[in-house]
């Protein structure tokens, strides 16, 4: 009784906060009131920007976490990029083709740009980043380079690795030849960790380059105090006529969230990231603030440790994932910024399979469950969530809670255990958990993104991407074949069907599609909240 009443309570205060949030001030896109700027007075300023940690480092090809992409994105460019409609477009490549058999690339490379240190952009530029992150052997493939055997196979020598060879062809004309077909190659090329590095940089600094980054992109690189700030300033250079407008972005940390919105409304940062989504009417009602919703291009799990018992059976895994009442926790805290989730890919993205429907909330079939697996009397299992809020998890410690309430019901005593982001990883990618609160923002419009890195069984080898540990040969069959298939419906189709094993198989349970919430001054104008997080800032320009 008490458990019903307090999700009663909390589905009740949901409701009030988004009743005050509907009838407060508008969203973000409302002009500020007063006369437009003129071109030239929307350039300078300096935009102070509130994050909750800082980077790990600016060397884009060795950091897979959002803070430091954050920074690098505006630092390093890439021969393609994805637009805020998530359509792959020109970067620092203009033009490309491929051969009849789909295995040799050729692109045109942009003239005229040049690396923040002066140097030239070139064909060779590409050719030596290429030898640095796929050749161990290379005298400055030092650091994880984590992304990229997920994505190619593996590392120069290795019996899978993607690329035969990558050369130039001319000064700004690149040939890239595969060993085999690869659908989403054109993808992989647009993700932030592939920014174009300068050459004469990374030689100069060594395996200090992330502390030291040099690229070609509208900002450079200036100052950073460890755990306090890092600063941005113009790139006066830049290929792009008129742009960037800021003079410098000063990227702040600030932990915690509350904090952070505090120091917004105080006009001590400009912008933030991290709102928490019960702040959101308190950003909609304030004078001078601006709430903005990136468009939800992310998904939130919890992993089974799949080859642990008793969670190597399918039976117990059904009942943990029927035993969870996802509605009650999505009313009760993503405050109306969230749907249930059903598949591993968002539903924004192609492929989605929208025939497949998530496991009924009925504590008593999952009961059943446990009996029929030979866990009549219930079991005790560890629930690992993460200590800070995610874009996927807004607050992980009340929601491993609801969790856990909720499999007490069906007597599974879960024991919640909290660390430090970076330990977590560590724990999980080497299997330490029974169960574990995990999600994924996708870094490039293809299903290949959110499938190969998480699920494949090619990734289960510790320190694993795929935390569940799921082998499943007709899976990876299926997103492999899809991977290597360039007819578009018929990649759609493997898909669909590589759904279907999973929600069979059940090696996580679906949590939550979110819309994760930003707040900025109304005089932050320009800014597009991109759906991947990699947001544009050379448009942003300071109206006051």
């Amino acid at each position: 009784m008490e458990k019903k009443m307090n999700r009663f309570f909390y589905m009740l205060l949901s409701f009030v906060l988004l009743l005050a949030a509907c009838s407060s001030s508008e969203e973000a896109g409302s002009a500020v009131s007063g006369e437009e700027l003129t071109e030239e007075e929307k350039y300078g300023g300096t935009l102070v920007y509130g994050r909750g940690a800082d980077s790990v480092s600016l060397d884009p090809i060795n950091v897979t976490d959002g803070e430091s992409i954050r920074v690098t994105h505006s630092i390093f460019e890439t021969l393609l990029e994805y637009d805020e409609n998530l359509e792959l477009q020109p970067k620092l490549a203009t033009e490309w083709e491929s051969s009849e058999d789909g295995l040799t690339w050729t692109f045109q490379l942009r003239e005229g740009v040049k690396f923040h240190d002066g140097t030239d952009f070139n064909a060779e530029a590409v050719v030596f980043n290429f030898e640095r992150w796929m050749d161990p052997e290379n005298p400055y493939h030092v650091g994880d380079f984590a992304y990229y055997p997920f994505l190619y196979g593996g590392f120069k020598g290795d019996e899978d690795h993607l690329i035969e060879s990558v050369k130039a062809t001319g000064e700004h004309e690149l040939e890239i030849k595969l060993k085999r077909k690869t659908a989403p190659f054109l993808s992989y090329l647009a993700i932030s960790m592939f920014g174009i590095a300068s050459p004469a940089a990374i030689e100069k600094y060594g395996t200090d380059i992330g502390e030291h980054p040099v690229g070609t992109g509208p900002f450079m690189f200036e100052e950073w105090s460890r755990n306090n700030s890092i600063t941005l300033v113009k790139n006066p250079d830049y290929w792009v006529e008129e742009e960037p407008y800021l003079d410098r972005i000063i990227y702040r940390v600030i932990p915690d969230n509350s904090a952070r919105l505090s120091s917004l409304m105080a006009g001590e940062i400009d912008m933030m990231e991290g709102l928490n989504m019960g702040d959101v009417s308190v950003v909609k009602e304030a004078e001078g603030l601006e709430l903005i919703k990136r468009p939800s291009f992310n998904i939130s799990y919890i992993a089974f440790n799949t080859q642990k018992e008793p969670f190597d059976d399918v039976r117990v895994r059904k009942a943990l994932n029927m035993a969870i009442d996802k509605e009650a926790i999505v009313d009760a805290f993503f405050y109306g910024l969230a749907d249930v989730a059903t598949n591993p890919i968002p539903p924004s993205l192609w492929g989605f399979n929208e025939s497949i429907e998530g496991y009924e909330y009925d504590p008593e079939q999952a009961k059943k469950l446990l009996a029929e697996a030979g866990y009549e009397d219930g079991l005790k299992i560890t629930l690992y969530t993460m200590n800070n809020p995610r874009p996927y998890l807004p607050e992980p410690m009340k929601i491993a809670e609801a969790v856990q309430s909720d499999f007490a019901e069906i007597g599974v005593e879960a024991e919640i255990i909290t660390m430090e982001w970076a330990t977590y990883l560590d724990d999980t990618s080497n299997g330490a958990h029974d169960m574990a609160f995990y999600g994924w923002t996708g870094v490039m419009a293809d299903p290949d993104n959110f499938l190969y890195p998480n699920l494949s069984q090619t990734n289960i080898v510790k320190p694993a991407q795929n935390v569940a540990f799921y082998d499943s040969d007709e899976f990876t069959s299926l997103i492999t074949e899809a991977r290597e298939t360039i007819d578009q419906d018929k990649r759609i189709e493997l898909y669909k069907q590589a759904q279907e094993v999973f929600h069979k198989d059940v090696p996580w349970i679906m949590l939550a599609y979110t819309t994760p919430p930003l707040a900025k001054a109304d005089y932050v104008k320009g800014f597009e909240a991109h759906p991947m997080s990699i947001d544009v800032m050379a448009d942003v320009y300071l109206a006051k």
